[in-house]
């Protein structure tokens, strides 16, 4: 029986870092994330004693970031959780937010995803080398992003969308909603994982209420309560074999597939059939979304995502021939069997 068994919980920042400061610079970001982080890991470990939390720090040290990446896939985690306070040159933005990683390279997330990831440059002259060659400051390095393949974006996009439905009856209660961002501590995680900001500490209001200890106990109550959703969730589709969750399938309407894929015809509505799943995300788009890059596609509703799908084909061969014409617009798309409206394990 496959359950969830261990996290990693990430308070960001700390040590000779300070992450991001309150307008009198004596708030820091560090001791937010830490107090939070703390709380969170005592509710998981009081809650399911049988789970290992395992903290990235637990005092204020200076951990790097590939350091917290290699803590995670050193014990081979369930699950990784970053905890962050946001903050914005407009004083004006407010709200909680939930990063995944990803390429998204609009203003806003931009602007998080380089303040996040500018702290390598505290990690010594050889930076530039332990990242591959990135650098934090410069747009073009971003570019680097777009080509990696996230295996675990779908889990990744479930938790999020669980810690933003709960952050709506949290102290701030402004949803900024789920964000892709090229994160460098999500880069190389080999489990699910979050990038959670809180609020900004940049916001008046924001500040009272992140400044105010006995908030951090509401704030980790409120990831704690999306961390049990989801593993409930976790445990019963891994140990069942089977996505179980409510599931909503909008029926295709045509059996063309794609200009280069010979206009193949494939069986429509077989009970047990294979699709290409080209991506996984919180809400439902519009058919002609810039997302879809013009592909005619359905989706399978499955807890609080909306999994996007090209094609019904009778045969895995079949949708192997397909599959390399997607990636070229979706690199992360795979091929998933569904049966009786329901996604199924590949193998099954």
């Amino acid at each position: 029986m496959v359950v969830l068994k261990k996290v990693v919980i990430d308070p960001g920042h700390g040590g000779a870092d300070p992450g991001a400061l309150s307008a009198d610079k004596k708030v820091k970001e560090k001791d937010i994330t830490l107090s939070v982080s703390l709380k969170l890991g005592d509710l998981i470990k009081r809650n399911y004693p049988g789970i290992e939390v395992i903290y990235t720090r637990k005092t204020d040290v200076f951990v790097a970031l590939d350091k917290r990446t290699e803590i995670a896939n050193k014990n081979k985690a369930d699950l990784f959780i970053s905890i962050h306070v946001n903050a914005a040159v407009a004083r004006a933005a407010t709200g909680s937010e939930t990063f995944v990683m990803g390429a998204d390279k609009s203003s806003s997330n931009f602007e998080v995803t380089m303040l996040e990831n500018s702290v390598i440059m505290m990690e010594g002259e050889d930076y530039a080398t332990r990242y591959e060659g990135f650098e934090p400051n410069n747009p073009e390095s971003y570019i680097i992003f777009t080509l990696l393949q996230n295996a675990h974006l779908e889990q990744s996009l479930e938790m999020a969308s669980l810690v933003q439905k709960h952050f709506n009856n949290g102290p701030i209660k402004v949803s900024r909603g789920i964000k892709q961002g090229p994160l460098l501590v999500l880069w190389k995680t080999s489990m699910p994982s979050v990038l959670i900001e809180l609020g900004f500490i940049s916001n008046p209001l924001d500040f009272k209420i992140l400044n105010n200890r006995a908030n951090h106990d509401k704030f980790a109550a409120l990831i704690f309560n999306a961390f049990k959703e989801y593993k409930q969730i976790y445990d019963k589709d891994y140990s069942n074999g089977r996505d179980t969750a409510a599931k909503e399938v909008i029926p295709g309407n045509g059996v063309q597939l794609f200009p280069d894929s010979n206009k193949k015809v494939v069986k429509q509505q077989s009970e047990t059939h294979y699709r290409i799943q080209i991506m996984a995300v919180n809400k439902v788009l519009r058919s002609n979304s810039p997302d879809l890059k013009g592909r005619d596609a359905n989706y399978i509703k499955v807890g609080n995502l909306y999994k996007y799908t090209i094609g019904e084909y009778p045969s895995i061969n079949m949708a192997k021939e397909d599959l390399v014409s997607v990636r070229r617009d979706f690199p992360q798309a795979f091929i998933i069997v569904v049966r009786d409206g329901t996604i199924i394990p590949l193998n099954k």
